[in-house]
């Protein structure tokens, strides 16, 4: 029973420290933070249903259908991926390979939504989610349907779904923007990440698609929080449609683009993978040099979990031990127990410093060391772009659209990496109230 007590404090944490750094605290939005909150637990139930207690929900086929589609479009990949690596893409033969078993899925996956949005299937799939939240949550339509194409495209490529209204965004909406493209990831990243898990969860892809959907109305409840809305909106109380135009010729062109697309994306993570790795490498290094020196192996050995030790060797000071002590509060307030908040903590602390590639890779590698439940809680927490490296990204992404509100992007950046963590954290803590 504490287990589920614990993150339905954690959910009252988490939209405390959004109002602490709210610039109108005087201005809380209870109305949208009421719906944002019942929306995610409805979703839940109708979803996941209640695992704790062995409940279904009444939607889980949609669950499984889901997971089912995220896994084929997987095995289609490794089609593609046989013909152009040969017995590389055998694992039995040549072992795990990153750049040959997982990137490819982000490739083809940026084919296939790219195909999917120039036959308007997509649209329809966003402009429901985005309905339902913007009739409840009563927000502007351009914010709340990046926040809906946010579960399915990344964050530099929802916002050209409503480019023409960019420009004269509010402060608060253009904030809900940025916040709604940390919170959730890219289609083919989400496949990608799936490719690493499932081995360990075979349902996983339904999970973090339903960790995709159920971020969306959190990136919005807690953007208005950190700036609630003083003005009219220009798409107040309306969905734009006129967004939704395909920009491709074909579907031949579609594919191609999609593909183009996906193939720079995959290279982007792949190099940030290299550079990001190797920098965990070198900190590592320097730091086991300082405790060298100041005998940490010695009288650090209760700060280091077992599962961040290298077996047979003494406990050494490390990048994941700091930011496991660092983190382990958040991880306790989600629903980690006890026991495994440090490891959990240090993944975390891994998404927000590095990157959620990195952390994702990790919690692939640990999965021996975590409970299924952890484990499930931590793959809807480490879900989301939310990292330093992203202000950067939505900066040269969004700036093009609104050349006006570059400075404005800027100072906003901290606040969005601040949202779209609390956003993921909210959604962990939601699905550990059922699980």
């Amino acid at each position: 029973m504490m287990d589920r007590l614990i993150p339905l404090f954690g959910l009252g944490v988490l939209i405390a420290i959004a109002w602490l750094f709210s610039d109108a605290r005087r201005r809380f939005p209870w109305h949208l933070v009421a719906w944002g909150l019942a929306l995610q637990v409805l979703f839940c139930l109708l979803v996941l249903g209640v695992p704790a207690l062995g409940i279904g929900g009444p939607l889980r086929f949609l669950f499984e259908a889901a997971n089912n589609a995220i896994n084929a479009t997987i095995d289609f990949t490794l089609e593609g991926t046989r013909f152009m690596f040969g017995s590389l893409a055998d694992t039995d033969q040549s072992g795990f390979i990153m750049a040959v078993q997982v990137l490819p899925t982000i490739v083809f996956i940026g084919s296939l939504m790219s195909v999917l949005y120039h036959l308007h299937i997509m649209q329809k799939i966003t402009n429901f989610f985005a309905v339902i939240m913007q009739k409840t949550m009563r927000t502007s339509g351009a914010e709340t349907l990046a926040a809906a194409a946010n579960i399915f495209v990344g964050q530099t490529e929802a916002p050209l779904i409503i480019k023409p209204f960019v420009p004269s965004m509010t402060r608060s909406e253009l904030l809900c923007v940025m916040i709604g493209g940390m919170a959730n990831t890219a289609g083919g990243v989400m496949a990608a990440y799936v490719g690493l898990l499932r081995d360990r969860i075979p349902d996983i892809g339904g999970h973090l698609l339903t960790a995709s959907i159920l971020s969306a109305p959190a990136a919005i409840l807690i953007s208005k929080i950190i700036i609630p809305e003083r003005e009219v909106p220009e798409t107040f109380g309306r969905i734009p449609h006129e967004a939704n135009r395909s920009p491709h010729a074909n579907v031949i062109d579609a594919a191609a683009s999609g593909a183009s697309e996906g193939l720079m994306l995959a290279l982007n993570v792949g190099a940030m993978l290299v550079a990001f790795i190797a920098l965990m490498a070198m900190l590592n290094a320097l730091l086991g040099q300082i405790g060298l020196w100041t005998g940490f192996e010695h009288w650090g050995q209760p700060l280091v979990p077992e599962a961040l030790r290298v077996p047979g060797e003494p406990a050494t000071l490390s990048l994941q031990m700091l930011l496991g002590w660092v983190f382990a509060p958040i991880a306790w307030v989600i629903g980690i127990p006890s026991q495994e908040v440090v490891l959990a903590g240090a993944l975390l602390g891994e998404k927000t410093v590095l990157n959620e590639f990195v952390a994702y890779l990790h919690l692939s590698d640990l999965s021996g060391r975590l409970s299924d439940r952890s484990f499930i809680i931590l793959s809807y927490a480490l879900s989301g772009f939310a990292n330093f490296s992203s202000i950067a990204i939505q900066i040269g992404g969004i700036a093009p659209l609104a050349p006006n509100r570059r400075g404005e992007l800027a100072r906003l950046g901290l606040r969005a990496v601040l949202g779209g963590a609390l956003s993921t954290l909210m959604t962990a803590a939601v699905v550990s109230l059922f699980l």
